[in-house]
């Protein structure tokens, strides 16, 4: 009897759990695998080279010196993130013009440099604001409040930022009221909101614990819904303003997890994995905290994970801040190691607490972060393929594999298996097939094998897949793929075998495509391009020099159309124009 009566208090209790965890908790919210019928957005090109942002100083001034350097040392920026504060009290939408003076000017001249402008924003409106020059703001509180234009909750939210309420989104005169203050800031041409995660705090209490619902207009919201209604109509807004408009936003972080994550698909043109600090692994008890948002977060391999859960989930172009957000001091190891990670991920986001700097640490730093900051910049053509991809529900940037540890495949043609701890020596199993590695491709090597291998800091743990198509933009030499005189070719690498095709879409108009083929026997390749006219660079893999190479029936010139280059087993062939676009290969 006691044990019947035993399993039934089991029962019971587990019972109890599950309709907590699935009903009255909904930040899990009501409706799952929503997002697998979601479309992802196509991602401006724009979004996918590199960001740069820091969040010690936090004005004009310093953004200024850090673009200022980078330019001086030849370091790509295209993207600058401001982050809080910014702003008279959090999400007042004006300027504190002592951080940022003659704003208008300065997003101007942002703009005419060619660099793309993202602002950090949340939806609470805030009676007190921690950090900003107007810290006390009860009476603009009250009065959106006492017009309706917030969540009707009883008592104040408390959040890392202060005390206030959320913006009623289902509210029609409330989103107006928002998007009239939101319109000082449009006026400046920005690219984009970094939307932080505040919306997660929405609840209300009951005898001391959290329920995730709360009232709005139209009666109750659950947070999963204000959640799903801050990312979509900040998105949607922001596109009505700006046709290349972005909001980074959240995938998955280690609080307050979803199984889908915390923006909804749809509305995730950039995603990223929340804020790590400036390590390999937390060690809690031997660690500073006092930078720390939330304490305990890890570092680069919880960043690994959430990003590659975030693929898993359906998220494509997907991020961390490089070297982590948090802490003062940045180890040099783990900013490359990051970095070099990042490369290999939609998102490049070289930022947060820590110097930022290049040219006041050390000199590999420097080299090597250039260097790999570049070859996330040539790799766009290749990136944008899988952006039109997963916009068609086809194949997203980021597969996770399951061999190796945290391996992914980055596009069908590149494996990558992240650097996770202090150590230059990493297990790598190769899928099957046939891989080469990026750094020295001279090598074939045969799949479904382990190999251990010493990896120096001035290269990362990338192999290419035999057959590949990978299309580059190359414009300096630090890479070692081509130089300045590539700048104005689509470079495009082929590890031929047998047969294989890439479609190319122009970034700059992803409608005008260009499909590349190639099919190999021991005599001969051929090449085709069928579609938009591309000028190009080949850089065709090839253990033979050429016999003849013709290029629509008509012979092309050694020397002057083509070349081979021995030390590295590669025919270049440099085309302004053709006709059709076929190309024909022969050997001895």
């Amino acid at each position: 009897m006691k044990k019947a009566l035993k399993i039934l208090l089991l029962i019971i209790t587990v019972l109890s759990a599950i309709i907590y965890a699935y009903f009255i908790y909904p930040v899990w919210g009501f409706t799952f695998y929503e997002n697998h019928n979601l479309k992802v957005p196509l991602t401006p090109a724009w979004a996918l080279e590199c960001w740069l942002w820091e969040d010690d100083v936090n004005t004009a001034e310093y953004v200024n010196e850090l673009l200022e350097g980078y330019k001086k040392y030849d370091i790509p920026v295209r993207t600058i993130l401001i982050d809080s504060p910014w702003s008279l009290r959090y999400n007042d939408f004006e300027i504190d013009t002592n951080r940022y003076p003659n704003p208008q000017k300065w997003f101007k001249k942002l703009e005419d440099d060619g660099y793309r402008t993202v602002l950090w924003m949340t939806p609470v409106v805030n009676s007190y604001s921690k950090d900003t020059q107007i810290q006390d703001s009860r009476d603009w509180f009250n009065s959106a409040n006492e017009k309706g234009y917030l969540i009707k909750n009883k008592n104040e939210n408390n959040w890392w930022k202060g005390n206030g309420k959320f913006i009623d989104y289902t509210n029609d005169e409330a989103v107006k009221w928002w998007r009239s203050l939101q319109q000082n800031i449009f006026d400046f041409g920005i690219d984009g909101w970094k939307l932080d995660g505040a919306a997660t705090l929405l609840w209300s209490e009951i005898l001391g614990i959290p329920m995730f619902y709360n009232s709005s207009s139209e009666g109750t919201i659950t947070t999963r819904n204000y959640m799903d209604l801050y990312y979509r109509q900040e998105y949607k807004y922001g596109l009505e303003m700006n046709p290349e408009f972005v909001t980074l936003s959240r995938s998955v972080d280690g609080f307050y997890t979803h199984p889908e994550g915390f923006s909804p698909l749809d509305a995730s043109p950039v995603n990223w994995v929340g804020d790590q600090k400036h390590t390999w692994k937390s060690d809690s008890e031997n660690e500073d905290n006092q930078d720390l948002v939330l304490d305990g977060i890890k570092g680069i391999e919880t960043a690994i994970q959430y990003i590659l859960k975030s693929a898993e989930l359906g998220y494509n172009i997907i991020g961390s801040d490089i070297a982590g957000f948090s802490g003062r001091i940045i180890p040099p190891r783990l900013y490359i190691r990051w970095t070099q990670f990042s490369t290999f991920c939609g998102l490049f986001l070289n930022g947060g607490h820590g110097e930022r700097r290049l040219w006041k640490r050390s000199s590999e730093e420097l080299e090597i972060i250039r260097k790999f900051s570049w070859l996330h910049t040539e790799l766009i053509p290749y990136m944008y393929h899988y952006v039109v991809s997963a916009n068609r529900e086809g194949k997203t940037l980021q597969k996770p594999l399951n061999i190796g540890k945290y391996q992914y495949m980055f596009g069908d043609n590149l494996l990558v298996a992240p650097i996770y701890e202090d150590s230059k020596i990493r297990e790598v199993v190769l899928p099957e097939g046939k891989w080469r590695y990026f750094f020295n491709d001279s090598d074939l090597l045969e799949g479904d094998q382990k190999i251990i291998k010493e990896f120096p800091l001035d290269e990362y743990t990338v192999f290419i897949k035999e057959g590949a198509i990978i299309p580059m933009n190359i414009e300096r030499n630090y890479t070692n793929i081509g130089d300045s005189t590539f700048g104005d070719y689509l470079t495009i690498l082929i590890y031929p075998q047998e047969s294989n095709n890439f479609t190319y879409h122009n970034p700059e108009n992803y409608k005008d495509s260009t499909e590349i083929s190639y099919s190999k026997n021991s005599d001969e390749i051929k090449i085709n391009f069928k579609g938009k006219s591309l000028t190009h660079i080949l850089k065709i893999y090839s253990l033979q020099k050429p016999n003849e190479i013709l290029l629509d029936n008509n012979k092309l010139n050694e020397n002057i159309d083509w070349n081979y280059k021995s030390e590295v087993n590669k025919i270049i062939i440099r085309t302004s124009n053709y006709e059709q676009g076929n190309y024909h290969i022969t050997f001895n």
